[in-house]
């Protein structure tokens, strides 16, 4: 293995112990992007790990099938159409990835003509590929390991027909698979959107996810992810449980490698903490916050489009509508309601009425001293010294309409097939209400699903079409 190639192994593993790393833990990842039997645009997750690469392009598919697809049916579609709905999906995501202004990709590729016993590394090598694809038929017949990648076809289909399994990894372990691949640099969008359709068979079979994993590494840029990660000891992959880090959610989401989920950056005791710095195409929300671990900014919270990847203390999934509604501009009372909370970070639901005037100041109101206090006297009648939150919203934002219907459609994804209702991975459909305030009349149920989604909507009731809830884990 090449210092280059070590370079992006410790990256995304971490320096191995004395024993290597443990071939179970790679063997979860060796997978490719397969489509659910069931549910023909939904991708389908073999073992707990790669949903941090799962889940994103799971979510960013769905942006694409749900607001730029002509197709009406995001649900039934084409084998060709979802070969281009999943190839426009890696490449969007590479190019979101990409930081240069010259526009340069890399993709992790296989290396034509390399067998078991022969080297090969991630390192810029000028070889005769085939599209970066695996090794020929010819090849293959000369290379026992390359045999194994693939069952043999039945009489009536041909190996490229043949459905993507998960491959063992004593089939082709960690340094094998490693010294059969190569990074092929890529000059243009252009040319990046061509070569990633013709590698669609590479992206599906065997080790597709971990090829785009290394893909994205490569186009960003070790140094930048370096630059970006908070602890560049900690690896993308934990080497122990195998689940990816908040780096790598928020690379896949943002394009950026940041560990940490609020709005932009912060100084802290001399140290800058680097946060998402923009508006996310897709959101995110995580369990962990209901628990109070941590506070997801704006940018996640708010996307483009109303489509949120779920995060449990373990694992990936997707919550998503058509509702546009939902990721409409903030409303005055939305926007005061989030100016309130950054003066409120424990979530207490009130603040000290010695900040009243600088929210105010923040939200452009009247914030004379006198007006002021005389605003403290009518929403802190008590003299507790604290101004709560509604009585705040009441009092300068009352009866604003959010422009969000009373209910709604809405969808759940998770790709692990045991997460599912008889072990067979599908959307789960419900109608979401969002309310304004708490109606124990409409109490519907209390599941981590729904604490999740509760860090973005206090209010939000869920009614789901099957007889239980769906699984965050």
């Amino acid at each position: 293995m090449s210092e280059f190639s070590k370079e992006v192994v410790d990256l995304v593993w971490g320096r191995p112990s004395s024993g290597g790393l443990s071939p179970s833990l790679f063997r979860r990842w060796t997978q490719g992007f397969v489509f659910s039997e069931t549910e023909r645009t939904a991708l389908e997750q073999f073992e707990g790990g790669p949903c941090a690469i799962i889940a994103p392009v799971q979510a960013f598919l769905l942006k694409n099938l749900l607001f730029t697809s002509e197709n009406l049916n995001w649900r039934e579609i084409s084998d060709e159409e979802l070969k281009s709905v999943l190839c426009t999906t890696l490449s969007e995501l590479l190019e979101s990835a990409c930081q240069n202004q010259s526009h340069t990709f890399s993709l992790a590729v296989w290396t034509r003509g390399k067998n078991a016993d022969e080297g090969g590394d991630l390192s810029e090598m000028p070889v005769d590929i085939v599209d970066g694809q695996q090794p020929d038929s010819t090849q293959q017949q000369n290379s026992e390991p390359a045999r194994r990648q693939q069952p043999e076809p039945a009489p009536s289909q041909s190996s490229d027909q043949q459905p993507p399994t998960a491959l063992a990894a004593e089939d082709l372990g960690f340094e094998r698979f490693h010294s059969l691949i190569h990074k092929r640099t890529i000059k243009s969008v252009c040319e990046l959107r061509e070569a990633v359709l013709s590698l669609y068979d590479s992206w599906r079979n065997k080790f597709g996810v971990l090829l785009f994993l290394y893909s994205v590494i490569l186009t960003k840029g070790i140094e930048n992810i370096r630059n970006e990660i908070e602890d560049t000891t900690e690896p993308l992959i934990d080497p122990v449980y195998g689940h990816g880090s908040q780096s790598l959610i928020n690379l896949l989401v943002s394009g950026r490698a940041v560990s940490n989920v609020w709005d932009g950056d912060r100084e802290c005791s001399g140290m800058k903490l680097k946060g998402i710095n923009e508006q996310a195409t897709v959101g995110f929300l995580t369990l962990m916050e209901s628990l109070r671990y941590c506070k997801v900014g704006a940018c996640l919270k708010s996307p483009k489009y109303p489509v949120w990847i779920l995060g449990s203390e373990t694992h990936l999934s997707v919550f998503f509508t058509k509702e546009l509604a939902l990721v409409a501009p903030e409303s005055p009372s939305e926007q005061a309601r989030r100016v309130f909370q950054t003066y409120d970070p424990e979530d207490n639901g009130f603040i000290p009425d010695t900040l009243l005037e600088d929210v105010m100041k923040a939200l452009d109101l009247v914030s004379e001293p006198e007006y002021v206090n005389l605003m403290k006297s009518k929403l802190d009648p008590e003299g507790l010294g604290i101004v709560l939150l509604g009585s705040f919203l009441m009092e300068f934002f009352p009866e604003q309409d959010s422009g969000i219907p009373d209910s709604f459609p809405v969808y759940h994804y998770n790709g692990l097939k045991q997460s599912n209702h008889n072990e067979k991975v599908s959307y789960v459909e419900g109608t979401a209400l969002v309310l304004g305030f708490e109606d124990p009349m409409v109490r519907t149920d209390d599941t981590p699903v729904k604490r999740c989604l509760q860090t973005k909507w206090p209010y939000i009731e869920l009614l789901w079409t099957t007889d239980r809830s769906p699984s965050l884990n």
